[in-house]
């Protein structure tokens, strides 16, 4: 279960026997169900997850004006890092959109993770870069590019989502009306 967890972290650094023992210990399993939360909004991030099993969407706002802008699936980390370093409640949620298997860690073990690794300080910049450059990209396609070329970005960035996850996600995601999405899919496939 671990070993998925340790070859993402050696993507980033190297890591010593003792130091995955280490790891080994501070991630813990958690298990969601469809529709569990991985954090509600207005809670205050208390973990960081990496995803075994699943897909997570990233929304804000309420009252059925559900907006999601990320997606968060199997090998990849997820969290609010601004609730999570500020101690203040989250503005948006991560939920499951399927069952989902997570290995996560505390605030606390974090904290021992970037003491007593000899690179951890290292991780987590380097995650915390790869997260905000894709967060960016997203947004930046929000605002210029046009609903077409957000659907083929989301196609190319997450091939397997289609068949995985409702529409309306997806419809949210690009920014349009599930009807919309309907239209934009049939000119994408002439």
């Amino acid at each position: 279960m671990h070993e998925t967890l340790l070859v993402a972290i050696r993507h980033f650094i190297a890591l010593a026997p003792a130091e995955e023992d280490l790891i080994r210990q501070w991630f813990v399993p958690e298990t969601l169900p469809k529709g569990g939360y991985f954090l509600r909004p207005g809670e205050v991030s208390r973990k960081v997850g990496f995803v075994l099993q699943g897909v997570f969407h990233y929304f804000q706002g309420g009252d059925g004006q559900e907006l999601t802008y990320y997606f968060g699936r199997e090998q990849e980390f997820i969290g609010d890092y601004a609730s999570f370093l500020s101690a203040q409640p989250a503005t948006h949620g991560i939920q499951a959109l399927e069952e989902a298997r997570v290995l996560a860690i505390s605030a606390d073990n974090l904290q021992r993770l970037y003491r007593e690794v000899r690179e951890g300080e290292r991780l987590g910049r380097l995650i915390a870069e790869a997260l905000f450059v894709d967060v960016l990209r997203q947004l930046t396609s929000f605002y210029e590019d046009a609903p077409a070329q957000r659907y083929a970005r989301f196609v190319g960035t997450y091939p397997d989502l289609q068949q995985r996850i409702p529409q309306y996600y997806i419809a949210s995601y690009v920014g349009v009306k599930p009807q919309s999405l309907s239209r934009i899919r049939g000119r994408a496939a002439s």
